[in-house]
Order: structure tokens, then sequence, then C-alpha cells
């Protein structure tokens, strides 16, 4: 039984590293908790996707023999995809890889130590309160939550518990934006006067899966599983496949990409939501029966609040019919700008002397420095590159399952972008603004409850 063989594994390890506790500041019961050195940490896969395979899996590969992990079973609905990820697991693993038809499958085989969810958006909170249920640890993809009800649920359940919890927002373990996050709390930078976010693609197939939508069958998947708590809709093997184009299984843009960087604002802040949305756009381009727009811009306002001597605005815009995929994050003071995609500081923008005296003020312009330069460079982490965030978040997860520490994204850090996410949406979708109410935690609309 797995409540057996995880009690062995924490008496095993107390016996062999008992002498050792005091030097990491641990207690008797505190290492308890921590899985055996020796003990391999057997993972399941929730959800095969394209995510899971290219970007997930890879980072998981970079680390696991080091680490002592292995991935022991998939779980997808669909046959056709969980065979695909049976096999390739086994090619990359080179054992027997145990394929689940849905997770209270996977959960049944009783020896999963933890799990990576690489579902639907709409999907994630719920897998995730089902991990927590199944003492397992978690890293999970973002969106975190797509409704706050989910977000609720999700949050109350991994507070707890004592699992592991790692949001897929891989910016936290870039080296690059620690230094960004250490230079702003500092103080150095000055009150964030404006945030400049973009994330543009000129992609007519981003998010479309065309040949999988041929392949998918009814019969040969579980569409009312697959809804969760959803209105029951019709089959659609393209809301299946293709998501991130139909609301409510996902918000599209927001979700996708603005949780991301938004993400960023309240890492460096310390804010954890904005107090009001408003955003534009629509269906200008791309008219191939899609929900979600194809350009959006969503201004944020946030502050004056934890201790922030002025507020600011955040404008997030995006489209996906002109750009090169080079998402900008540019945060401005009166002395210049923290640029995250040269990576760099500098007096850009900044209070001259000429404008200064003309108000008897002095001037007020930031050195030149370089982000990757103020931080000691952690090998696969100094670098915006996707997969080299992606391997360094996922080894901050495994090394956080092993010694019981908070990882870099924690459960707050995915309830908060939801926020911003839900809020994003609710504006979106009333052409009104939304705000949020901290008494009821709630997306609030023209003095109502934003109801999805």
């Amino acid at each position: 039984m797995l409540s057996s063989r995880r009690k062995f594994i924490k008496q095993s390890a107390i016996a062999v590293t008992g002498t050792y506790m005091g030097t990491m500041g641990l207690t008797a019961k505190s290492y308890g908790n921590i899985i055996g050195a020796n003990d391999r940490v057997r993972v399941g896969v929730i959800g095969f996707s394209d995510r899971f395979a290219n970007s997930l899996l890879p980072g998981f590969l970079n680390h696991y023999k080091e680490l002592n992990f292995d991935i022991v079973a998939v779980s997808d609905l669909w046959n056709y995809r969980r065979g695909l990820g049976e096999n390739l697991l086994k090619a990359k693993f080179g054992h027997h890889i145990t394929p689940c038809r849905n997770n209270e499958e996977l959960y049944g085989l009783k020896d999963i130590d933890a799990v990576i969810i690489s579902t639907a958006d709409f999907q994630h909170a719920i897998h995730a309160i089902e991990a927590i249920h199944a003492k397992c640890d978690v890293y999970c993809e973002k969106p975190f939550a797509e409704t706050m009800s989910d977000a609720r649920a999700a949050l109350k359940a991994v507070k707890e518990s004592k699992q592991i919890i790692q949001i897929g927002s891989q910016r936290r373990s870039g080296g690059n934006y620690k230094a960004a996050e250490q230079f702003i709390k500092s103080g150095k930078f000055g009150d964030i006067t404006m945030v400049e976010l973009s994330w543009n693609v000129n992609q007519p197939g981003r998010w479309r899966r065309p040949e999988l939508v041929a392949l998918l069958k009814q019969e040969d998947t579980d569409w009312k599983r697959f809804l969760i708590n959803r209105p029951f809709e019709e089959w659609d093997p393209r809301k299946y496949l293709e998501y991130r184009l139909f609301w409510p299984y996902s918000s599209g843009m927001p979700g996708q990409w603005m949780s991301h960087q938004i993400d960023t604002v309240h890492w460096f802040t310390g804010l954890k939501h904005p107090r009001s949305v408003v955003a534009n756009g629509g269906i200008y381009q791309w008219k191939d029966g899609r929900r979600n727009w194809d350009t959006t811009t969503a201004v944020f306002d946030y502050g004056p609040q934890n201790n922030l001597q002025n507020g600011f605005q955040v404008v997030f815009t995006s489209r996906m019919h002109n750009g090169d995929e080079n998402p900008a994050e540019i945060y401005y003071s009166n002395g210049g700008e923290l640029n995250l995609n040269t990576n760099t500081v500098s007096s850009k923008g900044g209070l001259k002397a000429d404008a200064a005296s003309a108000m008897h003020m002095k001037p007020n312009l930031l050195p030149e420095l370089k982000l990757t330069d103020m931080v000691e460079k952690v090998s696969a982490s100094a670098n915006t590159g996707g997969d080299k965030l992606t391997s360094a978040h996922m080894r901050n997860w495994m090394e956080c399952v092993r010694s019981r520490q908070e990882t870099h994204a924690p459960v707050e850090a995915g309830y908060e972008h939801s926020i911003a996410n839900i809020m994003t949406n609710a504006a979106a979708r009333t052409g009104m603004k939304a705000t949020f109410d901290e008494v009821t935690q709630e997306v609030m609309v023209d003095g109502k409850v934003f109801i999805y």
C-alpha cells in the first residue's frame, strides 16, 4: 500500500541521515516528511499533451536520474494519445509504463508519489485537487484556474495538505527574472510607474490541431469526463483538441500568455491582483469558428497598496495575425526602464537634467546594468529561453519534492494570476470594468459577481 511504502521511506531516511538533520535546521518530525534520498519518486502523467511531450518531458529528462525520479504511468482520456504517451515514455525510460483511461485508474495504482498535470486549461485546478486528495505532489501547468470557484477550491485543498505544488510559471526559475525581482524590491529601481507587456504571433494554425481533430472519434474518449464541471455541450472534437480557441474551456490569450507575464508583476511587487481591469478586442483576422479573440488589449490598475507609494498601470497587448513571438516585458520608473527582452536596466526615458531643472528638480537616471551579471549564474536558469526556464523550473519542483521546501511558484502564485486572468475575461466578455471583492474573493462587474 502507498501509506506503508511512504512510512518505510520516511523511516529509512531518518535512520540513514538522522545525524545530518541539525546542519539543515530540521527536526525529526519535519524530516519525517521528506522522501528518502535513496528511494525513487514515482511520477504519473496527467494528460499526454504537446506541452508535456515537447517541454515538460525534456525538462524532466534533464534531471530525473540525478534526483532519482521516474515516470511510471500516463493517464489520458483519448486512447490514441494514451497509446502515444505509453510508447514514448517506454522508449525514454526503458521500462513498462501503465496506461490509464482516466485519473481514477491512475490513483488506483496506489504507488504514485507525484504527478505532472498538462491537461486542458479549465481542468488544471480540478486535476490538482484530485492529486492533492490522493496525497500526491503536483507540477501543474498554468493557467491554474479559469473560474474563481475552481481557484478557491484548489487553493483550499493545497493549503490544507502537506503536498508540494509547483505552478508552471517558469519565469520564476529564471536567473534574469530573479535579478529583476531583487533589483526592484531593493528600491534601486524606484517606484514602478508603468509596465508594458506584449505577446504577438502571426500563426493561423496557433492552437489549431486539424490533423488530430480528423482522427478523434467520440467513442475513443470520454466527453462527459472531459467537460468536468463546465456546462454540457454536444460532442465537438475541435473543442476537445483546440480548446484554447473556445471559452469556457480556455480564456485564450489571457490564460495562455498573459498569465505568465502578469505573474512577474505580482512577484516583483508583492501585489496579489489588480484593483481593476478593462479590456477590448475581437476576432479580426482568423474567422475559423473560434470563440476567443485573436486580438486583445487589457489595461490593469495596480496600487497604491502593500507599502507602494504610488500606483501604476499595466498594459497587455496581444495579436495573432502579426508578430514574431518575442514577448515583451518592460518595467518603467521615473529614472528609466527595466527591459526583460534585453535583460538590461537603463536610463532610457529617465528624467534628464534639462527637464528636471525646469521644475527645480534633480535629474533621475538609472545606471546601465545587465540583469544576467547581477546574479550568480545557475546552470539552465539564467536565460529567457523557454526550454531552459522549464528545465530549471522542473528541477526546482523535483528538489522541493525531496526537501519539502516551498517551490519557486507555490499555489498562491497560481491563485493570484488566476484572479487577474478571470478579471480580464470578465472585462472582455462584458465590455465593463472588472474589480475584485477581497471579502468574497469574487470578480465583480457593475457591482455583481461575474457569471461565467
